[in-house]
C-alpha cells in the first residue's frame, strides 16, 4: 500500500506566515503531534489531519543555554532558556522559553510547572516558534 505524503514542513511554515501554529490530529486516538509530523505518535496511523494549536502550555523543566548549547543562535531572543514543554493538546517537546534569566530561572524551580505561551517569531528569512513565559 502505498502512502501519500503530503509537503508536512511547507504546510507548517506556510502556515506560520498566516500567523497560524499548526499541529496534526490523529483522528483514531485523538492525539495531537507538534511539531507535525505524518504519523501519529502514539497509536501509528497515517491518517492525521491538520489542527491549529492554541498555544497554551506549561513548562516542566528549565535549562539556560551554556556555551556548548548555542547553536542555532538565540541571541536575539535574551533572556532566553531551553524548556521542556507540554502544550494544552497534550504533545510535550524541548523549546525555547523567552524571559528567563539565572535569577527568574532560580525563582521557577520550585514552581514547575509554570504557564507558557506559543508566539510566532521572525527570525531571519523564516518564521519559527517559541514560548514566551506567562507571568501572574
Amino acid at each position: 500500500m502505498a502512502i501519500k505524503l503530503e509537503k508536512v514542513v511547507k504546510t507548517f511554515y506556510d502556515k506560520l506566515e498566516e500567523g497560524k501554529i499548526m499541529g496534526r490530529k490523529c483522528p483514531e486516538c485523538g492525539a495531537v503531534e507538534f511539531p507535525p509530523v505524518y504519523a501519529c505518535n502514539t497509536c501509528g496511523s497515517y491518517e492525521t489531519e491538520w489542527v491549529e494549536i492554541s498555544g497554551n502550555a506549561v513548562m516542566h523543566s528549565i535549562v539556560l543555554p551554556a556555551a556548548l548549547s548555542t547553536k542555532p543562535d538565540y541571541a536575539d531572543l535574551k533572556p532566553y532558556a531551553y524548556g521542556e514543554v507540554e502544550l494544552e493538546e497534550g504533545s510535550r517537546l524541548n523549546a525555547v522559553v523567552r524571559g528567563i534569566n539565572k535569577k527568574k530561572r532560580k525563582e521557577l524551580l520550585d514552581k514547575l510547572p509554570v504557564p507558557v505561551k506559543a508566539a510566532i517569531y521572525q527570525r531571519d528569512g523564516y518564521k519559527t516558534v517559541v514560548f514566551d513565559l506567562v507571568e501572574d
